[in-house]
């Protein structure tokens, strides 16, 4: 098994869970070990990245990389991206968009706001696989800035 690096968490948003146990699973047969942390809504997102009232804050974390759906129940994804992308704090981090849209203007607004990797579901576990394990070899190569 290999891992990016110790230092990094997946951070999962994905609202449905059969979907999210199949990214889980593409993930570990890529031979990933990093830990996955998974989150099923945008509020739950945000409190979770920016902190509320008894949330685990992205200062107590490692470094991460987020997999993140566009289609959730309580916002849309291309918000929490422009969140993530616009604060000091998380706009290093590398997210690559899971999600069933394959409009070309959503994954080119997508681009726009600073994903990674946009890829649409259902995942095709060879581009899914070596999307991650690219993904991986670039962050071995570097040095993903932790919090502050």
């Amino acid at each position: 098994m290999i891992a990016f690096t110790d230092a990094i968490t997946i951070l999962m948003i994905e609202d449905d869970d059969g979907h999210a146990r199949l990214i889980g699973k593409n993930i570990r047969r890529a031979g990933l070990t990093n830990e996955i942390v998974h989150l099923r809504s945008g509020n739950e997102t945000l409190d979770f990245l920016f902190g509320s009232a008894g949330s685990r804050r992205y200062d107590q974390l490692k470094p991460w990389l987020i997999l993140l759906d566009l289609n959730l129940p309580d916002m849309a994804g291309t918000d929490i991206l422009r969140r993530v992308k616009s604060s000091e704090t998380t706009r290093r981090a590398p997210v690559i968009v899971l999600t069933t849209t394959d409009d070309k203007i959503e994954v080119e607004r997508c681009y726009d706001l600073g994903c990674n990797i946009y890829m649409t579901k259902p995942l095709l576990y060879q581009k899914f696989a070596g999307a991650i394990r690219q993904l991986g070899g670039f962050l071995a190569a570097i040095q993903i800035p932790g919090p502050g």
